[in-house]
């Protein structure tokens, strides 16, 4: 796998979930932040925003720190995920992962953020502060 660059988004962010045939809440509309992800499915509406605006009704999982691979990565580059994943886990870090149309994104918990960074630094990736 080639070298990555990454960069740590600022906010401190939660995964949230709202039953399947909740609305999008209005607050993340215009979402204020470097990154919010809605995901529904038919058992659930996902939502991984900043922590400052997580909807008052949805079961959350704070305390997630974000790092963005640079892109866009194109649609036939292989591992990526694969790659940083696999290197988290060894390092026993655990990630939640989202991915878009041009990048992907790594959550890791706040406490592990510093370690994470080092360990994907160890890898030959480069971290952006």
């Amino acid at each position: 796998m080639r070298s990555l660059t990454l960069s740590v988004l600022t906010d401190t962010y939660s995964v949230c979930r709202l039953p399947a045939d909740a609305l999008i809440p209005d607050c993340l509309s215009t979402c204020p932040s470097e990154f919010c992800s809605v995901t529904r499915t038919a058992d659930e509406l996902s939502i991984v925003c900043a922590s400052r605006l997580v909807p008052a009704d949805a079961a959350s999982e704070p305390g997630w720190r974000c790092l963005k691979v640079a892109g866009p990565l194109d649609f036939e580059m292989v591992g990526v995920m694969a790659d940083l994943t696999r290197t988290l886990a060894e390092a026993q870090i655990s990630v939640f992962v989202v991915s878009t149309y041009e990048t992907d994104y790594v959550l890791v918990r706040a406490e592990c953020l510093s370690a994470a960074i080092q360990t994907l630094r160890s890898s030959g990736h480069s971290i952006l502060r």
